[in-house]
């Protein structure tokens, strides 16, 4: 389990990602509440997600942002981008995401976007593969980012060299060897 530094709560990255207006229905009528749905990120490979459900928005917003925070958890980054392509899945929602080449930014629909940038990536490529339904787009994304391996975790777990194993995630020796300093 991750645990935030309280003095570098302020420095997060802090994005709203879904507010929506939901309601039960009661014998005496409606009640209203609003749902929320945030990404908080240090930028540096830790992310999480968080939902708050309050009457208030200031209060659903603070409710998410505070489970976003304890949830926070520690992802890959290679070079500003992803190690390699990887496929997300949540529901009926799967995400596609590829790594790029530096300058190419993030290409991706606003919830996976905002986990991609609070997470620290620079250039990433994404494509969603089925519903679109932001809630799901978005824990399909942090699924995806939870897999991700290391090629240093890759190259021990099969006892190769971190060069190889380099190669074949389609990176050059200079980034091999850049990684292995």
């Amino acid at each position: 389990m991750a645990v935030v530094d309280r003095e570098g709560v302020s420095e997060l990255i802090e994005n709203i990602v879904v507010i929506k207006r939901v309601s039960k229905v009661t014998k005496g009528g409606k009640n209203f509440k609003l749902s929320v749905w945030v990404v908080v990120g240090d930028g540096q490979g830790r992310v999480g997600i968080g939902h708050g459900k309050a009457q208030e928005t200031p209060e659903a917003i603070q409710k998410a942002l505070k489970r976003a925070r304890k949830n926070m958890k520690k992802v890959v980054i290679l070079n500003g981008t992803l190690p390699h392509e990887i496929i997300g899945k949540e529901g009926a929602s799967k995400v596609l995401l590829k790594p790029a080449a530096p300058g190419t930014g993030i290409i991706a629909p606003q919830p996976v976007r905002a986990i991609l940038e609070a997470a620290g990536y620079q250039n990433a490529l994404t494509k969603s593969l089925g519903s679109n339904n932001a809630i799901n787009m978005m824990k399909a994304t942090l699924n995806a980012l939870l897999a991700l391996k290391d090629p240093q975790e890759v190259a021990k777990l099969r006892a190769l060299d971190v060069n190889i194993i380099m190669r074949r995630f389609g990176r050059g020796r200079k980034e091999a060897e850049s990684q292995a300093d």
